[in-house]
């Protein structure tokens, strides 16, 4: 068995850490040297974007036995780029999926454009959760001065936030996970009325996000998933591997 794990997720860590604990040959790909540098001591990694074309010459380049996909819910296009470079390359592809944790009682949207719509008829400021790459829609005059990006402590997700606009100020950069007390007190410091996350699940704090909300009085505005996935999760994953299953 030789896998290639496309990870960059907690559980994408979380599976790596398990595979190497039994010897079990396993590239990981993430996208920047930082995802590297989260990877458990030991694990091989290939750092750097991919697109498909890229995808199919990685999963050619070794005999890979098994191709599993532990990327982000909401990263639709990867996932859909590591299905048909695995499919072109006769290599099964697993699916790995995470929970969700979306709880009854929160304010939701379907898209990034509806959230921003909701949260500027909403008063106060705003604490964005949903990473550097989606800040574009909350970007617009008038609402761009309430809002506060929390993203990784990364220079590209800094400059990405200072080219949008966003005041300097505002800019949360820090690395997760973050405790429910740790949460509490950023939206108390920074006076937040509403906390806007994606379907992120356990291993993205989306419990401690809500249970923070709910403490601190702000309203949880999630931005639902793009779409219903199947596979498996990590506790199937890990048996079926273990078990020859797959």
């Amino acid at each position: 068995m030789k896998i290639l794990l496309f990870g960059g997720t907690g559980e994408g860590r979380e599976l790596a850490a398990w595979l190497l604990e039994r010897h079990i040959p396993t590239l990981v790909c993430v996208a920047t040297e930082y995802g590297e540098t989260l990877l458990p001591p030991g694990a091989e990694a290939h750092v750097g974007r991919l697109d498909r074309a890229g995808m199919e010459r990685l999963m050619a380049s070794r005999p890979f036995t098994h191709v599993v996909d532990a990327t982000h819910p909401y990263a639709v296009e990867v996932t859909a780029n590591i299905a048909a470079a695995a499919a072109g390359a006769g290599l099964p592809c697993l699916r790995l999926v995470r929970r969700s944790d979306g709880e009854d009682g929160c304010l939701r949207a379907q898209s990034m454009a509806a959230a921003a719509d909701r949260v500027g008829g909403l008063p106060g400021n705003v604490l964005l959760t949903t990473g550097s790459k989606e800040l574009d829609a909350f970007a617009r005059p008038g609402l761009r001065e309430r809002c506060c990006p929390r993203v990784l402590p990364m220079a590209d997700s800094l400059v990405r936030c200072l080219e949008l606009g966003f005041s300097p100020k505002h800019i949360i950069c820090m690395q997760g996970p973050f405790s429910r007390e740790l949460n509490v007190a950023l939206l108390r410091q920074y006076d937040i009325k509403t906390l806007v996350t994606k379907d992120t699940g356990s291993y993205g704090g989306f419990r401690e996000k809500a249970e923070a909300a709910r403490e601190a009085g702000a309203a949880l505005l999630m931005v639902e998933r793009p779409g219903r996935e199947t596979g498996l999760t990590l506790e199937e994953l890990q048996a079926a591997l273990e078990e020859g299953r797959v």
